[in-house]
């Protein structure tokens, strides 16, 4: 395969593209393995619960990420995939009385819902590891002629120390990994640290026929046989959240290159950072998630979206109600200045500093374009993007203050429309811009409710809430108040 150090034709002119890989620790020049295309593979879930927003998290890191690549040109062959067997959905079936294959059909249904409600641009192919059987027993059959696996009682597992680059991903030690990990008790095993291809099947398990007897596959190999058939071998971007760096990406590397005979199996390792809730990660297992449906059904998942956009993708980002709610209200000043109508800007907390002259406006337009790419090119900096979108609206909202003139705010209207649609933000909403109008009277009404629920007068404070839903608001309260949203048709 021929390397190239340029990126394809686009329609700006900006400098190199740097990724941060997480196998080197820095960032480097992006560099794909054939030009202008780009095979990137991400982890998906393991479907046997409704998603929660750190799986959000990923989703819409690496739709920004791809989104971006497209705008500078490239094509991007993206293959996200389900792992739809696993002890967990095994579980979770057997407590709801049904076969594991419908259980995990109906939550990648609820994951496609939710992924077009977020505007995540869909991936080339989902690959569920149930129909990749196949490819994977053949991998597993040639990591054992090459000596990197072995069979025992309808097992198959991986010789770890077969690979001499076990380790390189997480930068850690064989013999650390073998005095800190929690390794679980084998005997049958070569070496405490060697992990599982094949697992025999146990009785009343879903099991497929291999030459090992009936069984179904590991976790981490239906990745390394998916990235294989599916992007035909090395891979340009490998992505994941950061808690995958280890056990699963470094066994996915183990396995990739003892079967594929080449290195690196995949030029950058790009992980997210993960969702907190307080001091904690954020998960299922301790049952302090957000499940992405709840945000969704709110109409706030173009507010979670910009939540993220605000939050370097490989940073931690702390959920909080609050946050998503000033996303909210962010968005709506982005749309606002991106409205058609001749709307005072004087509703909103700008800050000072005097009006642009149209002139300056349309050559701020313009360092905005270059500002935004400079920030993306550097790691994929949605975080300084965006904040140089705030800045152009803020400028566009004072010109339109001062002036009141669609045409002399058009051009700068148009650059913020568009990259922000690389943002995969929609800021062209005009039933936004009405809520936006009416806001700062919503929330007066919320402040009488909440005085009236005070003094226990419940009809009155019903009544608010119920006229406020003939008008397609709905009102919820929570504990740290009430909370409004536009109902969107």
């Amino acid at each position: 395969m021929t390397s190239t150090g340029t990126r394809p034709e686009s329609a700006h002119a900006v400098e190199e593209i740097r990724v941060y890989n997480t196998l080197s620790r820095r960032k480097e020049p992006f560099v794909t393995i054939e030009r202008g295309l780009v095979r990137m593979y991400v982890c998906g879930v393991t479907p046997y619960d409704s998603a929660h927003v750190g799986h959000g998290m990923s989703l819409l890191a690496f739709d920004i990420i791809r989104r971006y690549l497209e705008h500078c040109g490239y094509q991007v062959r993206h293959i996200q995939n389900f792992t739809d067997i696993d002890d967990k959905i095994i579980a979770r079936a057997n407590v709801e009385g049904i076969a594991p294959d419908a259980l995990t059909t109906r939550f990648i249904a609820e994951w496609e819902t939710q992924s077009r409600a977020l505007n995540v641009l869909p991936a080339t192919q989902y690959p569920r590891a149930t129909d990749e059987i196949g490819p994977i027993v053949a991998m597993v059959e040639r990591l054992i002629e090459r000596g990197h696996a072995y069979a025992v009682d309808g097992d198959v597992y991986f010789r770890v120390r077969s690979f001499p680059g076990y380790g390189k991903l997480s930068h850690r030690e064989l013999d650390d990994l073998l005095s800190g990990a929690r390794i679980e008790i084998d005997e049958r095993k070569d070496d405490p640290l060697d992990f599982a291809l094949w697992k025999a099947a146990k009785p009343g398990e879903p099991h497929w026929d291999s030459p090992w007897g009936p069984g179904r596959p590991g976790w981490h190999i239906e990745c390394s046989a998916m990235s294989s058939t599916y992007l035909g071998g090395q891979i340009d971007i490998h992505g994941g959240g950061a808690d995958l760096v280890f056990p699963h990406h470094e066994n996915e590397i183990a396995q990739s290159e003892a079967f594929l005979g080449v290195e690196p199996f995949a030029r950058y390792w790009v992980h997210n950072g993960l969702v907190r809730s307080g001091a904690d990660k954020m998960s299922k297992s301790l049952g302090n998630f957000v499940r992405l449906k709840e945000i969704i059904d709110r109409g706030l998942g173009a507010a979670f979206r910009l939540m993220v956009l605000q939050s370097h993708y490989r940073a931690p980002l702390t959920y909080s109600e609050d946050a998503l709610l000033a996303a909210e209200r962010g968005l709506a000043r982005l749309r606002l200045a991106a409205g058609a109508d001749a709307i005072e800007a004087a509703g909103f907390e700008e800050e000072s500093g005097g009006t642009i002259r149209v002139a300056d406006l349309a050559h701020f337009a313009e360092e905005t374009d270059c500002r935004f790419h400079e920030a993306m090119d550097d790691d994929f900096n949605a975080p300084e993007a965006l904040a140089a979108l705030f800045e152009l609206a803020r400028a566009i909202n004072r010109e339109r203050g001062a002036v009141g003139s669609f045409e002399s705010i058009e051009p700068a209207q148009a650059t913020l429309v568009a990259l922000g649609g690389v943002l995969g933000l929609e800021l062209e909403n005009p039933e936004t811009t009405t809520a936006v109008d009416a806001a700062p009277f919503i929330d007066l009404l919320l402040r009488v409710r909440e005085d009236l629920r005070q003094r226990r007068e419940w009809a009155l404070s019903d009544l608010i809430r119920d006229e406020l839903g003939s008008l397609e608001v709905t009102v919820e309260d929570t504990a740290a108040g009430a909370t409004w949203t536009l109902r969107r048709g």
